[in-house]
C-alpha cells in the first residue's frame, strides 16, 4: 500500500482586521458598574480585547468582530445594556456568488486547516443554483469502516495528468512496443492557479510555488512570473505560455516541472511543436476560456493530438457567453464535454482541469463528479490571504499584469499581495489541507476509495433540475400572475379560477 498522503498544516492567524458577522452594541452610559459584570465571564473571551469591562469610561468603542453569537452576555447583563446585531460591513463583502459566509469560512480554514464546523447546523436554503443544485449520495456514511480523515480506511486522492493510451502493445519478448505514457501523478486533485491581477505579482507567484512544493502539486504561473522565482521552486511550476508567442523560453522550460500550459489560440499547434522541441516529453495542457463552443474546440484539438485541457470559467463558475453575459454553469458544461468525450471513445485518454468558481471543497468534489479529472484553485487562494472579493473588483484569473482594482477607485482594504511569501504559502496550504480532509469525508461517505472513480459518476448524485423535470414535467405550464411571479391563491375554501393552479 502506498504511503498515506497527509498535508501538514500550521496555525497561521490572518494579518488583517477580520470582519465578523456579529457586532456588539453596548449602551455604556447607563452602566451600573456591577461587581459581577458579564463581560469577564464571556464564554469565548471576546471582551478581553475590547477592555470595556475594566470600567474605564474612556475606553474607545469598537465592534466585537470575534463574537460567536452565544447571547450569554445579552441574557446575563442585569441592566439589559448589551445587544448583538449583524455587522453591515460583513454583509457588504463579496457578491452573490462569493457570499460573506463563504469568505468567512475560507478565512477560518486558512487559519488552522481544519474542517469547518457549525454548531448551530445548516440554516440556508435546501437547494440553489450551480453546484448548490447537486446532492451527493451519502448512503455509506453509516458504515463504521468509512471513517474519512480518521484513518481507519485508506482513501486515495491521487490523480494522473497527461495523455493515457487506450491500450498497451507488447513485443514478443514482453517489452512495451511504444514508450511508456507521460503521466504526472498529483496526490491532490487540485493545482494552484494565479488568482488575480497584481502589480507586482512576484509575491503571490512565490507563495504559489512554495505552497505547490509543500502540497506536491503544480502551480500554474505566467512565464514572466516564473522566471523570477528561485530555482528550487521551479520544479513545482507549470509555466503558462501565450498561444501566439513563439519565443520559447528554453532556459525556463529546462528548470520547470513536467507540465507546460499553452493559452489557446490560432497558433497553439505551432507553439506546441516549438515547446516539444525545446522540452521533449513535456505534458502540454491547453488553457481555454469556457465558452458555448468549447466542446467542439476540444474535439478539434483532440484530433490534433492534444490530451490535456484546462477549462477556465468566469469567477462565478459560468461560461463566458458572447457580449460578456454569463452562460451555463460549469457543472452543465462539464457534463456536456465529458459526455462527448465518452461518446467519441476518448474520455480515458483525456485529462480535464476545471477552474473558475471553485470556492469550496464541495465544489471540487462536485466538479469531478460532473466530469473533470481535477480542479484549479484561483480566487479561493486569494480569499485565504484575506481578500474580501470586493463587488465589481477586477478579478481575472490568469495572472496578467496590473493590480486588482476595487470599485469606485478605493484601495484594497487588506493588501493581500503585500504579505511575505512564506506566510501566504502557509495560509494556502492550510486551506488545501481543509479541502483535502473534506474530500476524504465525502469519498468515505459515498463508499468510494479513490477519487479517480468519482470522475463522471453522476449516478451517485441527484441534480435538482432532473428531479424537478421528473416530478413536474407532465404538468401544464401555468401562466404567471399579475405580478409576473407566482399565481395568487384565492384562499381556503375558494374555487380557483380557470387557468389557475
Amino acid at each position: 500500500m502506498p504511503q498515506r498522503y497527509h498535508i501538514q498544516t500550521t496555525r497561521t492567524p490572518g494579518r488583517f482586521d477580520r470582519v465578523g458577522k456579529f457586532g456588539g452594541i453596548d449602551w455604556r452610559e447607563d452602566c451600573a458598574r456591577c461587581a459581577e459584570c458579564v463581560k469577564p465571564r464571556c464564554t469565548f473571551d471576546v471582551y478581553s480585547d475590547e477592555s470595556g469591562h475594566n470600567r474605564d469610561p474612556l475606553t474607545p468603542l469598537r465592534p466585537l468582530y470575534a463574537c460567536r453569537d452565544c447571547l450569554s452576555c445579552v441574557q446575563g447583563c442585569t441592566k439589559g445594556l448589551l445587544s448583538l446585531s449583524v455587522n453591515p460591513e460583513f454583509l457588504d463583502m463579496g457578491d452573490r456568488y462569493w457570499t460573506p459566509d463563504l469568505i468567512a469560512t475560507s478565512w477560518n480554514q486558512a487559519d488552522d486547516g481544519k474542517v469547518p464546523v457549525s454548531g448551530a447546523g445548516y440554516r440556508g436554503p435546501f437547494c440553489g443554483s450551480g453546484f448548490d443544485s447537486i446532492w451527493t449520495d451519502m448512503s455509506e456514511i453509516v458504515r463504521p469502516t468509512r471513517d474519512g480523515i480518521h484513518g481507519r480506511e485508506y482513501i486515495s486522492t491521487s490523480v494522473d495528468v497527461g495523455p493515457r493510451p487506450p491500450r498497451l502493445y507488447f513485443c514478443p519478448d514482453g517489452t512495451l512496443r511504444e514508450p511508456a505514457a507521460r503521466l504526472l501523478e498529483i496526490p491532490l486533485p487540485v493545482v494552484l492557479d494565479m488568482p488575480a491581477r497584481f502589480a507586482p505579482a512576484a509575491g503571490i507567484a512565490a507563495a504559489l510555488a512554495m505552497a505547490a512544493r509543500q502540497l506536491g502539486t503544480v502551480a500554474l504561473l505566467p512565464a514572466g512570473d516564473a522566471e523570477r522565482l528561485p530555482e528550487e521552486d521551479l520544479a513545482w511550476v507549470a509555466p503558462i505560455l501565450d498561444g501566439g508567442d513563439h519565443r520559447v523560453r528554453r532556459g525556463l522550460l529546462e528548470k520547470t516541472g513536467a507540465m507546460v500550459e499553452l493559452r489557446d489560440g490560432p497558433g497553439v499547434a505551432d507553439l506546441a511543436e516549438a515547446v516539444e522541441a525545446a522540452r521533449p516529453g513535456a505534458i502540454l495542457s491547453v488553457r481555454m476560456a469556457l465558452r458555448p463552443g468549447t466542446a467542439g474546440r476540444i474535439d478539434e484539438l483532440a484530433g490534433r493530438g492534444f490530451r490535456v485541457f484546462h477549462l477556465c470559467a468566469d469567477p462565478h463558475g459560468c461560461q463566458r457567453a458572447p457580449g460578456g453575459r454569463p452562460g451555463r454553469h460549469l457543472k452543465d458544461a462539464l457534463r456536456e464535454i465529458h459526455g462527448r468525450l465518452v461518446d467519441g471513445g476518448l474520455r480515458d485518454e483525456v485529462t480535464l482541469i476545471a477552474s473558475g468558481g471553485i470556492a469550496l471543497a464541495e465544489h471540487m468534489a462536485k466538479a469531478i463528479l460532473c466530469g473533470s479529472d481535477l480542479v484549479a484553485a484561483d480566487i479561493a487562494l486569494l480569499v485565504s490571504l484575506g481578500c474580501r472579493v470586493c463587488p465589481g473588483a477586477d478579478l481575472v484569473p490568469g495572472g496578467s499584469e496590473g493590480p486588482c482594482r476595487p470599485p469606485d477607485g478605493l484601495s484594497c482594504p487588506v493588501a493581500c499581495a503585500a504579505g511575505d511569501p512564506p506566510y501566504a504559502a502557509r495560509r494556502m496550504v492550510n486551506l488545501m489541507g481543509a479541502w483535502h480532509s473534506q474530500l476524504l469525508e465525502v469519498l468515505g461517505a459515498m463508499g468510494i476509495r479513490e477519487v479517480r472513480r468519482l470522475r463522471g459518476e453522476t449516478g451517485r448524485a441527484i441534480f435538482m433540475e432532473d428531479i424537478e423535470k421528473e416530478a413536474f414535467g407532465d404538468l401544464a405550464r401555468v401562466p404567471p400572475g399579475p405580478s409576473g411571479g407566482c399565481v395568487e391563491w384565492p384562499g381556503p375554501g375558494a374555487e380557483p379560477e380557470k387557468g389557475r393552479a
